[in-house]
This record gives C-alpha cells, sequence and structure tokens, in this order.
C-alpha cells in the first residue's frame, strides 16, 4: 500500500493552510511542519504560532523544526558575503537548494513521510514517454514560482507534491474563506524574511560585523572619477542615491569587492547579451551531459522576462548563456534559469 504520508512546510499564511486543506481532501495523511529560522532582534516572528493555530483547525500533526542557526550559518551568511564581494545574492533560491528542499527530506524520513509538500505556485508532472518528472509553471504567470526551483533533480521531485500550482491567487483565497480559514484574507509576505523593512544597508551594518569602506568611482576604462561609500550601498543599474552629480544620468554598471570600485557608465552600459554562470544545475541531467548548445528561453532575475538563448558548457559547474536579444543590469549573485515553453529545465548563479 503506498505511503501517503506527506510533511508540509506550513508558514501559517493562506497557500501553505490551504496546501493543507487540499491535501487532506486529496486523501494524504498530513503532518504540518514549520521551520524556525533566524529572524533579527525586535523582528516578530509570528509563523510558528499561525501555523500551529492552522494546523489545529485543520486538525493535524503539526511538529516545529528549529533550524535558526543552520539558516543564520548557510543562508544569512551566503547574502552577507555576497553583499561584500560585489554580488547581489538571492537568499530565497539558496534557501530552497540547502534548507527547504534539504534538510526537510531528512525531518520527513524521520516523521516516515513519503513526500514534502509546500505552499509554491508551480507544478510537477510525470512524462510517461520519458519517465521523467518535469517542473511546470503555474497556471498564473503572475505568481509563477518556479524559477525558485532550478536547484531540484529527479529523485526530489519524485517525492515533492506543489497543491496549489494548478489556482490562481483569488482561487486559494476563495477557498480558505469558504472551509472557515481565517488567512483568506492575510496579506501575502514581502520581501526578505530576515529583512522584512527592506533595509538591507541597515541590516548589513548591524549583523556583518564588518565595517563599510569608502572607494573609488572608476569610469569603464578604470580613471576614478569619485568617492563611493561602501560597496554594499549599491547595485547594478542603480541610478539616483549615488551621493555624486555628472551634469548628465549615470548608472552603476558593475561592482568589484576585490578592489573595492563601482564603475559608473550610461544606460547603454547596461546592455549584455552574454553571461557565465556557476553552480548550474539541470533537472532531468548533469551539466556534464551537456554535449551540445542548448536552446532555451531564460531569463536573469525572478521578475523579468524571458528570453531566447543559447547554452554551452564551459565545464562541469559553469555555463556561457548568449542572449538573442541584449539584457539590461545582469546583475552578479542572481540566477539565470532556463526553460523550454512551460518546463523549467535548469539554472545558474550569475558569475
Amino acid at each position: 500500500m503506498e505511503n501517503k504520508r506527506v510533511l508540509l512546510g506550513m508558514s501559517g499564511g493562506v497557500d501553505s493552510t490551504v496546501a493543507a486543506y487540499l491535501l487532506r481532501e486529496e486523501g494524504y495523511e498530513v503532518v504540518g511542519a514549520t521551520m524556525k529560522l533566524w529572524v533579527p532582534e525586535n523582528v516578530e516572528n509570528t509563523a510558528i504560532v499561525d501555523a500551529k493555530k492552522m494546523a489545529d483547525k485543520l486538525g493535524l500533526e503539526h511538529h516545529v523544526i528549529d533550524l535558526e542557526d543552520k539558516f543564520k550559518s548557510t543562508v544569512v551568511k551566503h547574502f552577507i558575503d555576497g553583499y561584500y564581494e560585489g554580488s547581489t545574492p538571492n537568499p530565497c533560491i539558496f534557501c530552497n537548494k540547502h534548507i527547504k528542499f534539504d534538510l526537510m527530506f531528512d525531518v520527513a524520513d524521520e516523521l516516515g513521510c513519503q513526500y514534502i509538500a509546500t505552499g509554491h505556485y508551480c507544478r510537477i508532472i510525470k512524462n510517461e514517454e520519458t519517465s521523467k518528472y518535469e517542473l511546470i509553471k503555474a497556471v498564473t504567470d503572475k505568481k509563477d514560482q518556479s524559477y525558485m526551483m532550478y536547484n531540484l533533480n529527479q529523485e526530489k521531485l519524485s517525492r515533492i507534491l506543489f497543491p496549489i500550482g494548478e489556482y490562481d491567487k483569488s482561487e486559494i483565497r476563495e477557498i480558505a474563506e469558504k472551509v472557515g480559514l481565517e488567512v483568506y484574507n492575510k496579506p501575502d509576505s514581502q520581501d526578505i524574511c530576515f529583512i522584512p523593512d527592506g533595509d538591507y544597508e541597515k541590516f548589513l551594518e548591524k549583523y556583518s560585523g564588518r565595517k563599510d569602506k569608502k572607494g573609488k568611482f572608476v569610469d569603464s576604462k578604470g580613471n576614478e572619477i569619485g568617492n563611493h561609500q561602501g560597496i554594499t550601498r549599491y547595485t547594478i543599474g542603480q541610478r539616483k542615491g549615488l551621493g555624486i552629480t555628472f551634469g548628465k544620468p549615470v548608472y552603476v554598471i558593475d561592482i568589484n569587492g576585490k578592489d573595492n570600485t563601482v564603475t559608473l557608465g550610461e544606460n547603454n552600459d547596461l546592455f549584455k547579451n552574454e553571461l557565465i554562470a556557476r553552480d548550474v544545475n539541470f533537472l532531468d541531467f548533469s551539466v556534464k551531459e551537456l554535449d551540445k548548445p542548448l536552446e532555451v528561453q531564460a531569463k536573469i532575475r525572478y521578475s523579468s522576462s524571458l528570453s531566447d538563448a543559447l547554452v554551452t558548457k564551459i565545464d562541469n559547474n559553469r555555463v556561457k548563456v548568449v542572449f538573442k536579444d541584449s539584457q539590461r543590469a545582469i546583475t552578479k549573485g542572481q540566477s539565470v534559469v532556463f526553460y523550454e515553453g512551460n518546463k523549467l529545465i535548469g539554472g545558474g548563479v550569475i558569475e
């Protein structure tokens, strides 16, 4: 008899709560798990209380998984280190890779769960012709979260359930209201969970243990053209808040953590049609097996549009991506993610 016991990541929000309801309706034995993650002092973390309340309402077994130390030493440290190296990391992708879809499998095994599930908006299907699992975009592009999932593999896909991927957000809220779940109108979470106010500068200053070093603004030829206040205060494509004027619009076009310089240029300088990506993962084959250029649609950040591109292997960890159309503000530390139509096929970190 199939083990239909599933460990569901519960945050206390409407998506994961409705995911629990839908799984239970489908006949799964749902075990709720809420990760206790590190948050800065004076930040209220209501996830555990809210999730326990919803689990009780649905009559579910519920566990709190203490991952504070692990989260701080991996996800938060990676975020801080990245900024001081001159990149702009995506902590949600890093968390999915090392916490949500890694440690959660260990917890599932300990609790006798065959599957893990989350309230993410994406879908998994099994291709009967190839017998491979495929990760497909959600039914609505507006909420699709497949971009965050490129580090998964076949073994993990075979054990993951995304119960809300067939719905759009308004339908999820309607289901919650209809079945009497008071989270139906709870606002969506915004920004990075450990920086809820979005003030990266203040966060880095308080928790990095480092002092921002002032340095030089340079032009694209390396000529010094002014002084900056510390590289963590700038992002690729930034125009305002540079603290210096040139009589014409200038933009941040590069940040170099090694020599502590910020390169400024014109808007045109932000457009490039190629990049190198590292830590590349494909969902149903390895980089090693990429023996010829691969035609894909790719995007360079969660909110950007897909664009035709050609992916070529450099080595077993890195690829070169050449876009048909130039992309604006390609940013180190963000992820480039590859699709074939609605199917996610892989991605990597922009180097």
